[in-house]
């Protein structure tokens, strides 16, 4: 066998990130003997698609070619007595210097392949097959134990036993993290046959990621992988500084394996006794707050409603109420009007007055107009979207996300959803609008902001439309599902602009169609516009907020 002529040891891996399992040759290619990966240029970290290990394989009868005897591993650390339980044994240069190990490998009980591993270089080559093998130190230890430990190497098994106490059940895989898996899988019988199966690969990129694969195939609950301390790289690096204590206690300490995103719940006791508490806002009308127990941060509210039924009286209400009762931070995101507008709106709720007609707003003099501007605004809580007429998806996006983190809004009122809707160039209606609602919704489960949504409703069939008081289901929503569906509260407006009778015209009931938080749905109250100070006041007559109520149009 041709072997390679190495000019450097024990640098980095540029893959997995191993700190000194790289060899480099004279040409400038090098090899990573922890995850397998070949470099056709080391410096220039140019690496090939595929991975290459270096081995030759002989027949059966050569396995015990290289001889070798039973003595300490001087460069591991390793008793004479650990090496002699799994069968490694070591040669020696014509200098009396450790050259190598040789490590055995079975099939049932029958030696099948010898790995020998240079000392000085950590090369290695196979004398023999390891094809159906199983682990390194599987043929030692008998089925059905209480405790397997699956490591990275057959020194880092030998060191294992001796951290352990030379008690338990220790085995190593065949051929690298990169083979992990596969090794495991080729043996996955006798591995399940244990209570407990511990891995402890190295604390490294590639032995992380492969410790993680490796317990996913295993049967869920039996797998635990162990935390190394920091600054060890593997167990055999731990027995070489005399860290039994540190190990075991790790050991000991190892986590069942879960997969990413699921908890085990035994273990989040205290974090259920000890939770933060949803703190609540009142809306500005009881009855609805009897219905929703309040408004909340990290929940996305829809508000929706046939068009000229008061969303944007409704939206201004709850507006000036956050800002007056709160002391949180509150952003306003208003796409069909400038800023001048909305703050003319939440004003004319303060003055209870129509401050954004020119003429109502000229009666009132500059020190007044100052005087309601800075109780409202002087405190720097309050953030509003001037837009410019662009509405480009990403950039709006983006400054939501600078609203909420970069201006601490703990509220945000986003007015409306269509027009974030119109603002993107895909043509596809229920596309855009999925696209959007799974954005909010990402957006209110990482930042932990209240998110207010203006939604319009479809146009529905038959004789009576929303503008005639029709009662609003959840299907009416315009355009995907996914409003309904992503949303944690959906309020709907329902008012007869078109009745005969004054105050009929003049109510509008609020209807809620979805609570995830209290699951208390239906007629919450009735708000009653006042037309010389547009304010809206919720009307207690329970004969009204029932009366001419049509029965809900499910599709």
């Amino acid at each position: 066998m041709q072997q390679s002529k190495f000019i450097k040891y024990h640098v980095p891996c540029h893959e997995c990130g191993s700190k000194d399992a790289v060899s480099v040759n004279a040409d400038g290619s090098a090899k990573c003997f922890s995850c397998d990966k070949f470099y056709s240029n080391y410096e220039g970290k140019v690496t090939p698609m595929t991975n290459y290990t270096k081995q030759t394989t002989t027949p059966k009868s050569n396995v015990n070619a290289h001889g070798g005897i039973y003595a300490k591993l001087t460069d591991r650390n390793i008793c004479k007595e650990t090496a002699e339980k799994y069968g490694v044994k070591v040669v020696f240069d014509a200098s009396g210097q450790l050259a190598q190990h040789l490590y055995p490998f079975y099939i049932n009980n029958e030696k099948c392949a010898t790995k020998i591993r240079y000392v000085r270089d950590k090369r290695f080559f196979f004398e023999g097959s390891i094809q159906d093998s199983g682990l390194f130190g599987q043929n030692l230890f008998k089925e059905g134990g209480k405790y397997l430990t699956i490591v990275e190497g057959e020194c880092d098994a030998m060191a294992t036993y001796e951290l352990l106490g030379s008690k338990w059940a220790v085995v190593s895989i065949k051929r690298g993290a990169a083979s992990a898996v596969k090794d495991v899988k080729e043996s996955l019988e006798y591995v399940e046959s244990f209570d407990n199966v511990v891995i402890c690969f190295d604390k490294d990129k590639a032995g992380i990621e492969a410790s993680q694969q490796v317990a996913s195939i295993i049967k869920p609950g039996k797998a635990k992988i162990v935390t190394l301390p920091n600054g060890y790289k593997d167990p055999n690096d731990m027995l070489s500084q005399g860290k039994h204590a540190d190990f075991t206690r790790a050991w000991w300490d190892a986590q069942v394996y879960t997969p990413s995103g699921i908890i085990r719940v035994s273990e989040k006791q205290k974090d259920f006794l000890n939770r933060e508490r949803k703190q609540s806002v009142a809306y500005p009308w009881e009855g609805l707050n009897t219905k929703l127990l309040g408004l909340r941060a990290g929940e996305l509210v829809t508000l929706t409603g046939g068009t000229g039924l008061g969303k944007s009286s409704v939206t201004r209400e709850i507006e000036h109420h956050l800002i007056k009762n709160t002391n949180d931070n509150v952003g306003i995101i208003a796409l069909e009007e400038d800023w001048k507008r909305t703050v003319d709106g939440i004003l004319s709720i303060e003055s209870s007055d129509k401050l954004f007609i020119d003429s109502v707003r000229d009666a009132y003099p500059e020190k007044q107009l100052t005087s309601m501007f800075d109780r409202l605004f002087a405190q720097d809580r309050v953030f509003i979207h001037a837009h410019f007429g662009a509405n480009d998806i990403d950039a709006i996006f983006a400054k939501l996300r600078y609203l909420i983190v970069g201006c601490d809004c703990k509220w945000i009122v986003v007015d409306h959803l269509h027009m974030l809707v119109s603002s993107m160039l895909d043509g596809d209606e229920r596309k855009a609008i999925d696209s959007i609602m799974h954005r909010l919704r990402s957006m209110v489960e990482e930042t932990g902001a209240g998110i207010i949504l203006v939604s319009h409703l479809r146009r529905i069939e038959g004789n009576k439309g929303h503008e005639n008081g029709v009662s609003v289901s959840l299907s009416h929503l315009r355009g995907s599902n996914s409003i309904a569906q992503l949303s944690d509260c959906v309020i709907a407006l329902e008012r007869n602009q078109q009745a005969d009778d004054d105050l009929e015209s003049r109510t509008t009931k609020l209807r809620v169609l979805k609570s995830r938080y209290t699951g208390d749905v239906g007629l919450a109250c009735s708000l009653v516009y006042n037309k010389e100070t547009g304010r809206l006041s919720e009307y207690e007559d329970l004969e009204i907020l029932n009366s001419k109520e049509e029965d809900i149009i499910p599709f």
